[in-house]
């Protein structure tokens, strides 16, 4: 019975973290897969001639799957598929109507909501974190939860809250167990983020964390070396570069409250700027 328990403990552990998915008896290669994956036939076939090459043949060499439940897109695909889809929409809610059709991302299927937005799209400040968490995922919002409420005591230390900012993650759905996301996750959401950025055009954006701050200002650099400090940010299709500033995330504040004195001057930076900019 404990071996039992411990082989399902580990298979738990394995959905969490993402692998839910078996590796076949025999390799495939991808890139010429058009249709489903088959099951393998275990007996071995009789050997033939190879057929010459046809134009039908021809036409569905290197041809990409359709994204089903069972069968999402490849990075490379999500990330294109995104981009067409996030470069159509025109407002906020036609965005977040793209978004939620998106199956490019395997992140959703685990998830429980799409987590869109939160505050006043017509707010100066554009905040984004990483991803949602478990309360977030619950209640279909940014920063409701812990880090949430943490944040919106920060916010009141310099005069705003959520009808004066506006709220957003790198991220629309929860990573399983609140692992950090992969690069091919963050690949395939950054297009709708790009829009959502552009879209919102707020005067300044503040990256809550390294995942969120490294992807925006494409820096190899920690949190901890890029906070407190300005950059610039192209927002692309706009034309319009807009000032970062990046932060430390509250759920590290909460782990670490060391570096509030950090924050509190990082807070004290972005007040300094928001009055010389208004």
């Amino acid at each position: 019975m404990s071996d039992l328990c411990d082989i399902l403990s580990a298979l738990r552990w394995h959905v969490d973290i993402g692998c839910d998915e078996a590796v076949a008896d025999a390799p495939m290669d991808w890139s010429t897969f058009a249709g489903r994956p088959q099951p393998a036939s275990r007996q071995p076939a009789a050997p033939r001639a190879p057929a010459a090459p046809t134009a039908r043949t021809q036409s569905t060499f290197g041809a990409q799957p359709a994204a089903t439940p069972d069968l999402p897109l490849g990075a490379s695909e999500a990330g294109t598929a995104a981009r067409a889809r996030a470069g159509e929409a025109k407002t906020l809610a036609e965005l977040e109507e793209a978004l939620r059709a998106f199956d490019g991302c395997p992140l959703k299927r685990t998830a429980t909501n799409t987590v869109f937005a939160d505050g006043n799209p017509q707010a100066r400040i554009m905040l984004i974190g990483e991803a949602p968490g478990e309360d977030e995922d619950r209640q279909g919002k940014p920063f409701v939860g812990v880090s949430g409420k943490l944040l919106d005591r920060m916010l009141g230390w310099i005069g705003l809250d959520r009808t004066t900012a506006y709220i957003t993650n790198i991220l629309p759905w929860r990573p399983p167990g609140n692992r950090s996301p992969t690069q091919a996750e963050i690949a395939a959401c950054l297009p709708f983020l790009e829009r959502h950025v552009a879209l919102v055009a707020p005067d300044v954006l503040v990256p809550l964390g390294g995942t969120s701050a490294k992807t925006l200002l494409n820096r190899a650099e920690g949190i901890t070396r890029l906070r407190g400090q300005w950059f610039d940010y192209a927002a692309p299709g706009t034309g319009k570069t807009v000032p970062v500033l990046p932060m430390l995330h509250p759920a590290y504040l909460l782990r670490n409250p060391i570096s509030k004195r950090e924050a509190w001057r990082d807070l004290l930076t972005l007040r300094q700027r928001i009055g010389h900019t208004g």
